[in-house]
């Protein structure tokens, strides 16, 4: 009995790969291997970079309300525990967001909390 393998099975996952490493560099769009390691590498730095994307967001709004912050003779510690202390709920993002686009309401904040 001859030995059967699922040619169109191994064919379409082959072809799925390749399609997903269209416009790759060199070898790695078109041949199998190396375009097949390409791709579960590509997969792994997604995976990673999605969790440091958030620490990367999150040192910018602390750079961001820092610099702002320093301008009313504050560091962003001591600001950040006044918040806290005054029970003020404001994410760093909506602090940050604030201090770049709405410099009254965060120097309203940054009053209120002095």
């Amino acid at each position: 009995m001859p030995r059967s393998v699922n040619t169109v099975a191994s064919r379409a996952r082959r072809k799925k790969i390749l399609s997903r490493t269209k416009g790759q560099f060199g070898r790695r769009k078109n041949v199998w291997t190396v375009a097949k390691n390409s791709y579960e590498k590509g997969q792994q730095y997604a995976y990673r970079d999605r969790r440091n994307k958030k620490r990367t967001f999150r040192s910018l709004w602390i750079v961001r309300i820092n610099a702002a912050v320093r301008e009313f003779d504050m560091s962003y510690s001591v600001f950040m525990g006044k918040l806290h202390e005054h029970e003020i709920n404001l994410s760093r993002k909506v602090l940050a967001d604030l201090a770049l686009n709405n410099p009254e309401a965060f120097k309203a904040i940054v009053e209120k909390v002095k």
